[in-house]
């Protein structure tokens, strides 16, 4: 049966209610050694906090795709910058950082957060200094290849950015930009300019024995983005949400557009009500679609059974979505497919 149910998971797509049990920890995108370093914690008696930090941290170390952790991304000034954020599902607490400078372990921090304060988000060169006082070191996020992307970015006349209704005209020029004297404002563009090569954040929800959940999401966030910009992950409901009452989900794409929906939260509410879990990940994709039919997304979702799913928005290049489980019901953490609706 485990023999049948490795394969089914890997030659086809998640579609029907999965088979349940506990504990199961589940990652976006096919983040191997996240989930492999997530599960072996369990195994050891690690907690479900434990598993989201280390799982997560393992990917900010392996620069996974290189839109988590230091060397990706860099934003207009050049800059490598990092979000973070985990969820403890039994106390409700959050722990998270956004634009955190000079520091790699940025869901370290954010850990940090929840255990030495009475905080919850903590912001740019002030949670840097937090990084510094819990014994965090300073490091240069910059790499070669950061460097590289920047300077092609510049000689692309910066193409794409995120500005819109500025002078000089930011679909063909660099800035600095400034308002016009008289505005005349231009349809939002909701089609991404992210494309599936360019992944930027791994979520994780782990979901222990005893039915307790916490979740996690690392990125260094939107490549060329405005100094400053802060996207879904390291926002609670967002990025990702853990209750031990209900279950977990983790949300990755357009950070821009996702997080003014809260994703993860209502995932969490369609499966407090008994939608089993896939079903919720849907329904959450279709409430944005209808704002954004061409936004580049994904959100995985578990409930405290140990049942998971996922679901993704279909658009050109970007058709399916894979995440990675790992499972009693299943010899090794394997990599998982979904059609997008």
């Amino acid at each position: 049966v485990t023999v049948a149910l490795l394969s089914l998971a890997v030659l086809t797509p998640t579609s029907a209610a999965s088979a349940a049990a506990l504990p199961v920890v589940i990652n976006t995108w096919a983040f191997r050694t996240a989930a492999e370093t997530a599960w072996r914690v369990l195994e050891l008696g690690g907690s479900e906090l434990d598993a989201v930090e280390r799982g997560c941290g393992q990917c900010e170390i392996d620069q996974c795709d290189g839109s988590v952790g230091y060397g990706g991304s860099p934003d207009e000034s050049g800059e490598t910058t990092l979000d973070a954020m985990i969820m403890d599902g039994n106390t409700m607490e959050v722990g998270a950082v956004a634009g955190l400078r000079r520091v790699k372990n940025a869901i370290g921090v954010a850990r940090k957060v929840i255990e030495y304060t009475k905080h919850t988000l903590l912001v740019g060169e002030s949670a840097s200094l937090f990084a510094v006082r819990m014994g965090f070191p300073y490091e240069d996020l910059t790499t070669r290849k950061s460097l590289s992307l920047y300077s092609e970015w510049l000689n692309q006349s910066c193409q794409p950015n995120y500005w819109k209704n500025v002078v000089p005209d930011s679909s063909k020029s660099c800035g600095p930009y400034k308002r016009p004297e008289e505005v005349t404002y231009k349809e939002e563009q909701t089609s991404s300019q992210r494309s599936v090569h360019n992944h930027d954040t791994i979520g994780m929800v782990v979901i222990g024995v005893s039915g307790t959940v916490a979740s996690g999401t690392s990125t260094n966030g939107a490549i060329h983005k405005i100094p400053g910009r802060v996207g879904d992950s390291p926002i609670a409901g967002a990025g990702s949400y853990a209750d031990s009452t209900a279950g977990g989900a983790a949300a990755t794409g357009d950070g821009d557009i996702m997080m003014r929906f809260l994703p993860s939260y209502q995932a969490v509410e369609y499966m407090r009500m008994g939608t089993d879990p896939t079903v919720a990940c849907q329904k959450v994709i279709s409430r944005i679609q209808k704002y954004a039919p061409k936004f580049f997304g994904a959100i995985i979702c578990a409930n405290t059974t140990g049942s998971y799913g996922a679901a993704c928005n279909k658009i050109p290049g970007f058709t399916q979505f894979h995440f990675m489980v790992s499972s009693p019901l299943l010899s090794q953490p394997t990599e998982q497919v979904v059609d997008c609706i």
